[in-house]
């Protein structure tokens, strides 16, 4: 029996309803109701037996009922009074659980999978939006390239300490509290940059380094909590959507990057995406390429939303993969054989571009394919040794931050003496090289418990 009630008392005495179809039961003398009681938070339901001596008791004190008749199954001997209006009466002789909303039912490890991407889309907004400030800032301190390059260099400094002993941290505590370290360190050192730039180079260069002594944290923290919380046949596109963040936070900082210097000068940049990690922790516990610098942000938005939508594309073809029976080896090695050989291709290509919107494009093809590997490598660690992911992801990104360290400060030096071209053809020749070594030496099978 199902039907809605809605409870006065008016001295009124009812019988039950002429619609309600009637069956004797077994015991005549008792009837049995479920019944959900909805408030604004919770919807619970428990159950309501009533003899017949408490139904005269209750006739008695006369209560009028309404009720709208979906399927009766059950028979209502006589009219019962509830202290609390209800929404359901449904006749069953089970006690059922408390409903919840609807949010709380969402799986807890995608609830730990969207604050991780979150924390990651602010880690690269924070990150990306010296690329845009920089060019009013070296306007304004009277920058050479050189002294750009070794700005945009010291981030990577403190971004190298922190990899391996982030990893060593989030093993040992925990990356929820790792985590969140980093996010309101970075946070902090982001909105402290326009005051240290106006103190100073030295300055500047010291923040700046903190600053990757936050963010050095993050990725080895997040590793550690998604193996904890994910399992294998949702680890590609879990990490997938989590680093998908980072692509997405790129997006996001050099798009508003340009609107926000533009009206309210480049240090409220840092000031405002720098505040924003103290929303996230609460939740958590005027050119370039004769672009002017709005159409310098926009242009650049394209290739980082590419890898957005590319990573998850590759987490699902390889999750994908893994359960039609191919090995976890094998989808390693062809997602990051495309991470890089696809890169490595369109970057050949940019020698041969006569305009601002094919460059952009083999841009955002490069990143865009460079994205799947985050089904190969950045999968892998896990794979290898769950147990202590946090730490191998710390000793491989160390590896890659040695990149951004000397890789961007040798970028000024080879830009004051060649062109983007001589960059580039070290970034293909470093591809293939990857390659080659990744193909031959790396594994899917677990090598450490």
């Amino acid at each position: 029996m199902s039907f809605r009630a809605l409870l006065f008392s008016p001295n009124v005495p009812i019988s039950p309803p002429d619609s309600i179809s009637t069956r004797n039961k077994p015991n005549p003398s008792r009837s049995v109701f479920r019944v959900r009681v909805n408030s604004s938070h919770c919807s619970r339901l428990f159950r309501v037996s009533v003899s017949d001596n408490s139904c005269e008791r209750r006739r008695r004190r006369s209560w009028k009922v309404h009720a709208d008749v979906r399927e009766i199954a059950e028979s209502i001997r006589k009219s019962v009074k509830f202290k609390d209006a209800l929404n359901d009466v449904v006749s069953s002789e089970e006690v059922l659980d408390c409903s919840v909303p609807w949010w709380e039912q969402f799986p807890k490890r995608w609830v730990i999978v969207l604050l991780c991407f979150s924390a990651f889309l602010l880690c690269n907004m924070d990150r990306v939006n010296m690329s845009i400030a920089i060019l009013p800032m070296s306007a304004e301190f009277n920058w050479n390239p050189a002294t750009v390059g070794l700005i945009q260099s010291s981030f990577f400094w403190g971004y190298l300490l922190t990899q391996i002993a982030g990893g060593i941290w989030a093993d040992t505590v925990g990356g929820k509290s790792v985590l969140g370290f980093g996010v309101v360190w970075w946070s902090i050192a982001t909105a402290l940059t326009p005051v240290a730039a106006k103190l100073g180079l030295p300055f500047l260069l010291v923040v700046r380094a903190f600053m990757g002594v936050g963010e050095g944290v993050a990725m080895p923290a997040m590793n550690n909590i998604l193996s904890k919380w994910v399992p294998v046949a949702e680890r590609s596109r879990s990490l997938a959507l989590v680093y998908s963040g980072m692509y997405l936070g790129s997006v996001t900082g050099l798009a508003f990057s340009p609107f926000l210097i533009h009206q309210f000068g480049w240090p409220s940049v840092f000031y405002s995406f720098g505040s924003l990690g103290t929303v996230w922790f609460a939740l958590w516990l005027n050119k370039v390429l004769k672009f002017n610098l709005t159409e310098s942000g926009l242009f650049c938005v394209l290739p980082w939303l590419t890898m957005a939508f590319s990573a998850n594309l590759g987490g699902w073809i390889a999750d994908t993969l893994v359960s039609k029976g191919l090995s976890v080896t094998t989808v390693r090695k062809i997602m990051q054989s495309i991470g890089f050989l696809g890169p490595a291709f369109f970057l050949t290509q940019l020698s041969h571009v006569n305009s601002p919107a094919m460059a952009v494009l083999c841009m955002a093809c490069s990143q865009g394919t460079d994205a799947f590997s985050q089904s190969g490598l950045y999968s892998n660690h896990q794979d290898i040794a769950p147990r202590y992911s946090g730490v191998l992801l710390g000793l491989s990104n160390t590896a890659g931050v040695l990149a951004g360290v000397f890789g961007t400060a040798a970028t000024g030096y080879i830009l004051q003496h060649g062109s983007w071209d001589d960059v580039f053809k070290v970034s293909v020749g470093l591809y293939l090289v990857g390659t080659v070594v990744w193909n031959l030496f790396s594994t899917g099978e677990k090598i450490l418990d």
